[in-house]
Order: C-alpha cells, then structure tokens, then sequence
C-alpha cells in the first residue's frame, strides 16, 4: 500500500526544487507538467486529437504551446476543448504511475491541485510557500516573463493562503536547508503513520 502525497504550490514558489527532495528521501514522483510535456512531444497521445480539433496546434508532429496560446487567445471557448483532449489523458497517465510505482511514498506534484479538486484523490497534501514578495522577484529573475503576464499567472491560481490552510503540510523554501529539513520531516511523519496503520 503507498501513500499518495499531492505537492502543490504557486508559480514561483520553489516546487519543482521541492519535488526533488522528496525523491531524494525515496520517494515516487509524477509531475503533471513532465505528463503534459510527453503528450504533447511527437508521437505522443494528444497529438491526433488536437490535430484533429486544432489542426494550426500541431507543428513538426509534436504540439506546439505557443501556437496554443494564440488559438486560445482569439477564441477563448477553444480552452475546454483542449481540456477536455488533455486531462482525461494525464488522468490515464496519473493512473498508470499509481498502478506501476514501487515506492511507499508517491508525490504528485501538481500545480492546479486545489483549483482542478485533485486534492480528492490525495491521502495528504503538501503546499510549498513563501512570501509573495520573494515570489515575484523569483518569477522576475528567471527572465521568462513580464510582469503582467506573471500577475496573470497568479490572478488564476488559488491565493497562497488559501492553498495553505488547506493543505495537511506547509513547507516554506526560504532557503535549500529549510526546505529540505522539512520535506525530511513531512516524509517521516508519512512513514511512520503508515507503520501505525
């Protein structure tokens, strides 16, 4: 019997960095972004049925991002259907993780965990944090992005707080050491729950 951690947190707040301590401390884990990345890639899943509904989406034989991005942008309405291609698939690939991983501890490192309700699949949930002031200057130095297009990011994620207050654990990324002295934690309180169990 594994246990199934969802990790979570905003834009920013040091999650991919986090889900690898937790592999680190032996844990499995499913990214939903890598999920998403390998449907997209050429011959992957989702290639036939969004060039079937998006014929403009699909480039080189992988599906394009940024072409997406436009479609979406002159017809907001498209979004669903792209959705409505895209989760059932990850939701498969999720599955197919959960069925063939070995590990006790299985961490789905999820950004929209909160706001899609895949929190309901989870036996716990973890929220990486930080103060929204470090985040933005986080986000700002990657280069990657205006700021508008960071506060629109954030505008249609879940508040922090909130992800916070739901979540089982909180672990602040201030620094590697903190972060890492608290994924440690978190692991060891999951372990020792399931030996009780």
């Amino acid at each position: 019997m594994s246990f199934a951690l969802g990790l979570t947190g905003s834009i920013g707040m040091g999650k991919s960095t986090t889900a690898q301590m937790f592999v680190d401390e032996g844990c499995a884990l499913w990214d939903a972004d890598a999920a998403v990345h390998k449907l997209y890639s050429v011959r992957g899943a989702a290639v036939e049925p969004m060039r079937a509904a998006f014929p403009d989406a699909v480039i080189n034989g992988a599906v394009s991002r940024e072409a997406l991005k436009h479609i979406i942008a002159a017809d907001p309405a498209s979004l669903k259907v792209i959705e409505g291609i895209v989760h059932p698939l990850v939701a498969a690939d999720r599955a197919a993780f959960r069925e063939n991983a070995t590990a006790d501890v299985l961490v789905f490192d999820v950004p929209l965990l909160f706001e899609t309700g895949g929190d309901a699949a989870m036996d716990a949930v973890a929220c990486v944090s930080i103060p929204a002031d470090e985040q933005k200057r986080r986000v700002m130095e990657r280069g990657t992005m205006t700021e508008a297009q960071f506060e629109q990011i954030r505008a249609k994620q879940m508040p922090n707080d909130e992800k916070c207050a739901r979540s089982d654990f909180v672990i602040v990324t201030d620094t590697l050491d903190h972060a890492r002295a608290q994924v440690q934690d978190v692991v060891r309180q999951i372990r020792a729950g399931m030996a009780d169990a």
